[in-house]
């Protein structure tokens, strides 16, 4: 695994985010629909985009063909972010989320539907996604655009910038801030251990905050 991928693995994201405000970037957060499938369960890593469209148009052997040439160009040791411009079709299933664990991508997040759920959850594979439905993409859907910027509420992820997601949601830091971000991240978490220690030790909350400048 990516050194930086480890680190940023151990991070959550309430500390990431907080980082990135304090350096100036504050438009990181996706929006709070997108949530994990398994709470349990975090991703991190690089992002690698892909978007897509309704096209019904096309045959099911057509999408079919596009759906799992997006599932052949994703790399492992990367996150699948993928904005696919509909809230109709489930992106995201069982054999695909089969395929993509055993290439040894990291993850996936998409501003859409799942379905197959249950063997998704069997497998432990990171996915965060938008709602579920029956519905998939044969005849339906097709990809359009890859390792291209994609847009998620009002955040624009690019292929080679790095996505942490938890039970409270998806964070992107830019390629050129991450590894200053984790750096710092991995600070505050050590600052937030004294805090947490010297309340539990009976401080009051104003003295702690007043002496490590942290709440």
């Amino acid at each position: 695994m990516d050194p930086l991928t480890a680190r940023l693995a151990r991070c959550y994201t309430g500390a990431v985010h907080d980082v990135l405000r304090a350096m100036g970037h504050d438009n990181c957060v996706l929006p709070p629909a997108l949530r994990p499938l398994d709470p349990a369960l975090k991703v991190a890593g690089k992002a690698w985009t892909v978007s897509g469209h309704i096209d019904r148009t096309r045959s099911a052997h057509e999408t079919l063909l596009g759906w799992t040439t997006l599932l052949s160009k994703a790399p492992p040791g990367h996150v699948v972010v993928c904005q696919p411009n509909n809230h109709e079709v489930a992106l995201m299933g069982e054999l695909s989320a089969e395929t993509l664990k055993d290439k040894g991508v990291l993850g996936y997040v998409v501003d859409g539907g799942c379905r197959d759920t249950d063997f998704i959850l069997q497998q432990g594979f990171p996915v965060f996604h938008t709602f579920f439905t029956p519905s998939d993409i044969a005849a339906r859907w097709m990809p359009d655009r890859y390792a291209e910027p994609v847009t998620i509420g009002s955040v624009t992820i690019s292929t080679g910038d790095w996505v942490l997601g938890d039970r409270d949601g998806v964070v992107v830091l830019p390629a050129a801030l991450a590894e200053e971000a984790v750096t710092r991240t991995e600070a505050v978490t050590l600052l937030e251990n004294k805090v947490r220690d010297a309340i539990r030790g009976g401080m009051d909350p104003v003295d702690a905050y007043l002496k490590f400048g942290k709440f």
